[in-house]
């Protein structure tokens, strides 16, 4: 039980680079409620870019990869491009258990839960979780 900081972080950084943030939630370590959520943004909000941060280390209570991948095609790269920029500043980057990937027209991503992770896992794939979107919109032409 802390203050997210990453969450705000995030939101603040994608606003910066033109998005608009059209919903937030905080949710307790709960599979089904994560996994229930990500369904309703991407299938009834039709959100474009759904980002979770938190929930992706090696606790007991770090399930949110898990609901997460209940809900989506997984793209495995994009969790190895924020692995690769993470270990420039530290080793503890290869114990995230981060996925990301597609549910219809949305793409998913989990950050850490760490502000300072999140924002350089974030600016890591930004400039390809934007080409994506534009595919996705296109129906993968583009």
């Amino acid at each position: 039980l802390r203050q997210d900081t990453s969450g705000p972080a995030v939101c603040a950084m994608l606003e910066g680079m033109g998005f608009s943030v059209v919903h937030t939630a905080m949710l307790p370590d709960e599979a089904e409620q994560i996994s229930a959520e990500l369904r309703a943004c991407a299938d009834e909000k039709k959100i474009g870019l759904i980002v979770t941060t938190g929930g992706t280390g090696l606790s007991p209570r770090d399930v949110t990869p898990e609901a997460t991948l209940a809900v989506l095609r997984e793209i495995r790269a994009i969790p190895v491009a924020m692995w690769v920029e993470g270990l420039k500043a530290t080793p503890r980057a290869m114990l995230s258990r981060a996925v990301a990937g597609t549910r219809g027209s949305s793409l998913i991503l989990n950050l850490p839960g760490s502000e300072k992770a999140a924002r350089e896992n974030l600016s890591a794939v930004l400039g390809a979780l934007e080409h994506a979107m534009h595919m996705l919109a296109a129906e993968g032409h583009g």
